[in-house]
C-alpha cells in the first residue's frame, strides 16, 4: 500500500512538473539573426543568415524568461551579405568552411534578469567552425504575450552582443597599405526573435 501511495505521490509530481514548463518555437519567418563588422576600417558591412530554428523553454509565470533554457541551430551556408562573391569567401575555408561545419549552434547556460525589468543577461555556449566558446549576450523582451488573430501566443526577443572571430577560427584577414585590416575581428551581432508557444 506504501509502495503504491509513493508511486501515485511521484507521478503526480512528474506530471505537474510537466505542466508547468512552457515550450516555445522560433517563428524564423518574423524573426532576423543578423551581424555587422567594420570594413576597411571606416564602413560597416552587415549580414544575416536566413536558415536557422530554435526552441524556448521556461517554468517561470508569464513573460519571466530566468529559467529559460534556449537550443539554436543555424545553417551557416545560409549566410546572406547581400553580394553573392563574398558570401561565396565566407563560405570557404577562409571563413566559415561550411561544407566541413555545415551548423552553428548555441545552447544557453543561465538567463539572468537585468537591472530593467524585461531584461536579461544571457550566457551560453556558442560553437561555429568547429569551435565552442562561452559567450555572454544582452536580451530585451517584449512588454507582453500577444495572441494573434489565430490564437497562436507570440513573444518576442532583441538580443545584441559581440563575438571575437578568431576566437572561432574564423582568421582570414588583409592588411591594408594605408595601415590596418579588410575585415574587423569584432562582430556585433543584432538578433530579433520572435517566439510562439507550442501547442
Amino acid at each position: 500500500m506504501k509502495t503504491t501511495f509513493k508511486t501515485l505521490v511521484a507521478v503526480a509530481l512528474v506530471s505537474a512538473s510537466a505542466k508547468a514548463q512552457t515550450n516555445w518555437n522560433v517563428d524564423a519567418s518574423h524573426s532576423k539573426l543578423g551581424f555587422a563588422v567594420t570594413h576597411m576600417m571606416v564602413s560597416e558591412t552587415e549580414g544575416r543568415f536566413k536558415i536557422y530554428d530554435g526552441k524556448v523553454s521556461s517554468t517561470k509565470a508569464d513573460i519571466d524568461f530566468t529559467d529559460a533554457k534556449i537550443d539554436f541551430s543555424v545553417d551557416a551556408a545560409s549566410i546572406n551579405t547581400f553580394d553573392e562573391k563574398r558570401d561565396g569567401h565566407l563560405k570557404s575555408p577562409d571563413f566559415f568552411d561550411v561544407e566541413k561545419f555545415p551548423k552553428i549552434n548555441f545552447v544557453s547556460t543561465s538567463m539572468k534578469a537585468g537591472k530593467t525589468k524585461g531584461t536579461y543577461t544571457l550566457s551560453g555556449k556558442l560553437t561555429m567552425h568547429g569551435l565552442t566558446n562561452a559567450v555572454v549576450l544582452t536580451a530585451v523582451g517584449a512588454s507582453k504575450i500577444i495572441k494573434d488573430p489565430y490564437g497562436m501566443e507570440r513573444y518576442a526577443f532583441k538580443v545584441s552582443g559581440t563575438i571575437n572571430r578568431k576566437d572561432f577560427g574564423l582568421v582570414w584577414n588583409s592588411v591594408l597599405e594605408a595601415g590596418g585590416v579588410a575585415v574587423s575581428e569584432e562582430v556585433r551581432l543584432d538578433i530579433n526573435i520572435e517566439i510562439t508557444k507550442a501547442k
